[in-house]
């Protein structure tokens, strides 16, 4: 069999990811299901965590590094009065304050104060790479951790509700989040216990959006094993860029990896050839006196 014939069709998938399983294990479903081991994803989702997981199949795998940066919305709740080794639920306690103190309008100010462009320290057991080397694993082998702050972006941060318990001991706030790629709800929550002098971590953690796609577009892995199907390179790129209707001859040229006139957007742009097919995604750059559209990816067969 030719690899045009044994290639699978090329999209993206959009999962529901359950709670319990790691991204790299979604991955592997889709591997079988799509019968082949070229599929990546964009965006590491917790094992607790669920929601919004986008898988790219065959040549989408590719789309993934545009996706990655997109900004993303998570509903969550923030367990207060209460610390723990990991920042979320699956760790272990390690200190418990009284929250009954707590008022309302500290919390709201104190959300207020992580709303915006803030300086954010990831948690210890992320998967920030140190020296090449998972910062989880590192913590796992016994290492002390200290990664530096990063500048993020949390343009939304909402208290939906606030559910106190009745002994004082813990409050529990759902809230909306809505952010820029590298930001962690986890440090939210603990930066947030911080805060208001309490402590806090993450009890549930739910991915609504990454970029375009949200829970309206997501499928469950058993949906997906009933009916497997992806959402077209074409599709797939009308959701994420602006985009330009080609001709047979330009989509010939960028095919073949060469420039054509300029587009009209500055952005990264995706080329739609008459049949409706992805050519490429383009980006203007200067040659010489003039400015051309060049290929940054070129998806059609040479």
């Amino acid at each position: 069999m030719s690899k045009a014939q044994s290639e699978p069709t090329p999209g993206l998938v959009v999962v529901d990811k359950p709670a319990g399983m790691t991204s790299h294990d979604v991955v592997g479903r889709l591997r079988r299901l799509a019968g082949t081991r070229k599929v990546g994803h964009a965006g590491t989702l917790d094992p607790m965590a669920t929601g919004v997981l986008v898988a790219g199949v065959g040549r989408a795998t590719r789309l993934l590094t545009y996706i990655v940066g997109e900004s993303k919305t998570y509903a969550a709740t923030i367990r207060l009065g209460q610390t723990t080794t990991t920042e979320d639920a699956e760790g272990e306690i390690l200190e418990r304050r009284y929250v009954a103190a707590v008022t309302r309008p500290q919390l709201d100010d104190a959300v207020a104060g992580l709303t915006g462009e803030i300086q954010q320290v990831p948690s210890a057991v992320s998967a920030i790479k140190v020296d090449g080397k998972r910062a989880y694993q590192r913590v796992r082998d016994g290492e002390d951790v200290q990664l530096e702050a990063r500048s993020v972006t949390v343009n939304r941060f909402d208290v939906l509700d606030v559910r106190r318990a009745d002994d004082g001991t813990t409050m529990d706030v759902d809230v909306m989040v809505d952010c820029s790629s590298g930001t962690y709800v986890r440090a939210l929550a603990r930066d947030l216990g911080e805060a208001l002098g309490v402590g806090g971590h993450l009890t549930a953690l739910r991915r609504t959006r990454v970029g375009g796609f949200n829970l309206g577009h997501a499928r469950t892995l058993e949906q997906l094993g009933e009916q497997f199907s992806v959402l077209s390179l074409a599709d797939a790129a009308r959701r994420l860029f602006p985009v330009r209707e080609v001709s047979d001859e330009e989509a010939f040229e960028l095919g073949h990896g060469r420039r054509i006139t300029p587009s009209e957007s500055a952005d990264v742009t995706a080329a739609i050839d008459p049949a409706g097919e992805l050519i490429a995604l383009i980006e203007n750059k200067v040659q010489g006196t003039h400015s051309m559209a060049k290929p940054a990816l070129v998806f059609a067969p040479r």
